[in-house]
């Protein structure tokens, strides 16, 4: 009953926007794997068709991929990592790009190891072998993860690997840890048959990460000519996150549509796992999900210039922007 109220208010609510129907292709930053379902639910039960737009959802290689596409116009929306275009808006100050709505409030970017091979703390990394793909997020950050933790970089062997190859060469025993993203590394690992009490998680929010995860991004030129549009997505988006919470199972099920081969009762735990470390925290509970805590984003700023020269002198303002965000009430989960 719930579920059915939700998309029938949005139905009422998009029948009345004052925009024409507008095509927005949206750029994932993975696989439709069960973080995505939040999205693929919102197309499937008419969430964005209620606010006049027709959504196709493509996916991602890692959580910087979506970034370049955006910023060209090859995509008007995407979903990618905020720290990441962060560095690229610094090295590339007029690309048509900017994070407008936060997604993963504690970011999920980890360390992933086995206990067996001695993996359980950040210190346990000097001496071994960690695989680590070029692409990834996670691995975008580790400069700061391990600066935080006083590693010595140099006494731990960084093996590039593909985002394929990553968990079945940690199951594999040829490394010791990998970076990814915790719900994926973790289940990824289970799913390969490497018992869960042999999986460490050091998720870097834990061990002095102060940063935000991916966001929503937009090209401007693209949001500035379509505004309302922009609002309606976030609008649908926000209650595609509210109704896989309420129920997974649909939520799920619409992803199932785009990948046959998961399994349903693993990628529910990963969405389950998205949701309740990295999407519903204090913060968003209190104040609707989307919008950041300038401070704070102040302060993920100062951290990030211990491992990254700024080659302009980085003011949070230019790398986020929250006017497109429904109102207050659209975005509380509960």
């Amino acid at each position: 009953m719930i579920q059915k109220t939700l998309i029938a208010s949005a139905i009422v609510f998009g029948a009345s926007a004052a925009f024409a129907e507008t095509d927005m292709p949206f750029a994932l930053d993975w696989k439709f794997e069960g973080p995505a379902a939040p999205y693929t639910y919102a197309v499937d039960s008419g969430l964005f068709e209620a606010q006049g737009l027709t959504v196709t959802i493509t996916e991602g290689a890692g959580s910087l991929d979506a970034i370049p596409k955006v910023a060209t116009g090859a995509f008007p929306i995407g979903f990618a990592d905020i720290n990441s275009v962060m560095r690229f808006l610094d090295q590339n100050p007029d690309a048509p790009v900017m994070p407008i709505m936060m997604v993963y409030d504690k970011p999920p970017f980890a360390v992933v190891g086995r206990v067996s091979q001695g993996v359980t703390t950040p210190a346990d990394l000097e001496g071994r072998t960690l695989g680590a793909p070029p692409p990834d997020g996670a691995w975008a950050q580790f400069p700061i993860f391990a600066a935080e933790n006083n590693l010595d970089v140099d006494a731990i062997t960084v093996e590039p690997v593909g985002f394929p190859t990553r968990e079945p060469m940690l199951a594999g025993g040829e490394v010791d840890a990998v970076t990814g993203f915790s719900f994926s590394s973790t289940l990824n690992l289970i799913r390969l048959g490497v018992p869960e009490e042999d999986i460490s998680v050091l998720l870097m929010a834990d061990y002095g990460l102060d940063l935000y995860g991916n966001a929503i991004i937009v090209n401007t030129d693209f949001a500035e000519a379509n505004s309302e549009a922009v609002t309606g997505f976030l609008t649908a988006i926000a209650q595609g996150w509210k109704a896989a919470i309420e129920d997974p199972d649909a939520a799920i099920e619409s992803l199932l549509k785009r990948n046959p081969a998961a399994d349903a009762e693993l990628e529910k735990r990963r969405l389950q796992l998205a949701i309740d470390a990295n999407v519903m925290t204090d913060y968003v509970m209190e104040n609707g999900m989307g919008g950041i805590d300038m401070e704070r984003f102040a302060g993920a700023i100062e951290q990030t210039k211990t491992v990254y020269d700024f080659q302009n002198e980085p003011d949070p303002s230019l790398f986020f922007d929250s006017s497109y965000l429904p109102v207050a009430d659209v975005l509380m989960l509960k």
